[in-house]
């Protein structure tokens, strides 16, 4: 389902994020460190990097993403393996688990944080970062599209992403007994290239609802959601514009 080469298109714009959130993670010498959803391990291996005593987990659900991070160099203390972000299960207590962009995929986030929780070392730390734009023209044009009688019956049952907010998740840990600190930031990317918002969408949002069509289907799919897209989205000779909200956590456990 994931292309790890159209995933890292928008590199840069997808990484700042995680450095962001990592920069708010106060731990001196962690044993062992999991990163859920690591994509093709690049910012796995700064897990690695800051912290080399640690024996570092690497965790994706998608095997091609898993693949491409086996395929990179990486040092000994790193390990890459294709799992459930909510079912895996750490070899020992965790004390820093990272998450960038990837438990939005989740749901039931009560539930799931009470599983990620469990997984804590006493004085571990929960840090994670979600996108919260799906309410965005972006991700109402592509519910519109989806609806639409050629596409419905098929897409009916594709997941679409979803993100609390940052009150609830304050909320939500706060009541299992970890000291949160919660915010929230607004990107204004400034896009590159021709149809910058669909690429964008390609790498992330889009892939599920492809999968879930035959080539055809897809093809008319985005052929239906470009306009859309370009009417919201207008660009400029600098680029396009795409407002982007993105959620943090970072939540530490008590001793």
């Amino acid at each position: 389902m994931w292309d790890p080469a159209r995933y890292s298109h928008f590199r840069d714009e997808r990484k700042r994020p995680f450095f962001e959130l990592l920069a708010r993670v106060d731990v001196d010498a962690p044993s062992h460190v999991a990163d859920l959803g690591c994509g093709t391990g690049d910012l796995t291996r700064v897990l690695a990097e800051r912290w080399k005593g640690a024996r570092v987990y690497g965790v994706d659900s998608s095997a091609a993403m898993v693949e491409e991070a086996r395929r990179r160099p990486a040092p000994e203390s790193l390990r890459f393996e294709v799992a459930d972000l909510a079912g895996w299960e750490p070899p020992a207590p965790l004390d820093v688990l990272v998450s960038n962009a990837a438990l939005h995929w989740v749901p039931d986030h009560g539930a799931l944080l009470l599983r990620l929780v469990a997984k804590l070392a006493p004085g571990g730390v929960l840090a994670f970062q979600v996108p919260a734009n799906f309410d965005a023209p972006s991700h109402r044009h592509i519910d519109e599209v989806r609806t639409l009688p050629r596409f419905a019956a098929k897409l009916a049952q594709v997941r679409r992403g979803h993100a609390e907010s940052i009150a609830a998740y304050e909320e939500l840990l706060s009541g299992l007994g970890l000291v949160v600190d919660a915010w929230e930031t607004a990107y204004l990317h400034v896009l590159p290239g021709e149809d910058a918002v669909l690429e964008w969408l390609l790498g992330t949002t889009l892939r599920p609802v492809l999968a879930a069509l035959e080539p055809e289907e897809g093809r008319a799919f985005l052929d239906t959601l470009r306009p859309l897209l370009r009417q919201s989205y207008p660009a400029h000779a600098r680029g396009t514009p795409f407002l982007f909200t993105r959620r943090f956590v970072v939540a530490r456990r008590g001793r």
